[in-house]
């Protein structure tokens, strides 16, 4: 007869519970007005309920964290933009609307995080060089996309999909961006129905000249 005692948690399992320790502490720090660079590594293991020699087991450093971090909130955000396709019953303009909107839920949810990205972005070429790839696996995803639909002849020939596609995915992160930091969340439907309306009928389905 199997057993039924319950297995220790794998060391994935142990890091991955100490990671949403270590984000929730961090969300409710940033919450109270300090800055990611104002942070100590003794303040995050104090909110998060562990100790110092703890963190360093699993983190180098306060950058290690963030970059961890926004590892999670960058593959759960990749993996919703990637499942839409412009054809079939969760696709076309109501599947990117609601594609958009839901990477707005996912953002706000990690809102603290995203400050933090941004903030230690602008003065670490690590964090920085990892959200790049974030975004370029984002682009790269969107110009498959578009060659897809110009080889099935549904968008036109002289859209240029690597320039499509960057400006896809750059501006609509700007506004995504600018919406999530806004606190507002009662119209974000509606910005993310207008995101879909200007790319669907903007590139997707444009009439060649």
């Amino acid at each position: 007869m199997a057993s039924t005692t319950r297995r220790p948690s794998s060391a994935s399992d142990r890091r991955a519970i100490l990671e949403k320790r270590v984000l929730s502490a961090i969300e409710g720090l940033l919450q109270g007005g300090v800055t990611y660079t104002e942070l100590s590594v003794e303040q995050i293991a104090q909110a998060a309920g562990i100790s110092r020699s703890s963190f360093y087991l699993y983190f180098r450093d306060k950058v290690d964290v963030l970059l961890r971090l926004s590892g999670t909130l960058r593959g759960e955000s990749y993996a919703i933009a990637s499942a839409w396709r412009p054809t079939g019953a969760e696709g076309g303009l109501d599947g990117l609307a609601r594609t958009y909107e839901l990477i707005l839920g996912h953002y706000r949810k990690y809102a603290a995080l995203l400050s933090a990205i941004g903030e230690v972005a602008a003065y670490d070429a690590e964090v920085r060089e990892a959200w790049d790839a974030h975004q370029r696996r984002f682009i790269d995803n969107m110009i498959e996309v578009l060659r897809e639909e110009q080889m099935a002849d549904r968008s036109p020939a002289d859209i240029d999909p690597e320039l499509a596609a960057s400006i896809i995915v750059q501006g609509g992160g700007q506004v995504i961006a600018r919406q999530v930091a806004s606190g507002v969340s009662a119209n974000d439907a509606a910005v993310a129905r207008e995101l879909a309306l200007g790319y669907w009928y903007g590139v997707f389905r444009r009439r060649a000249a």
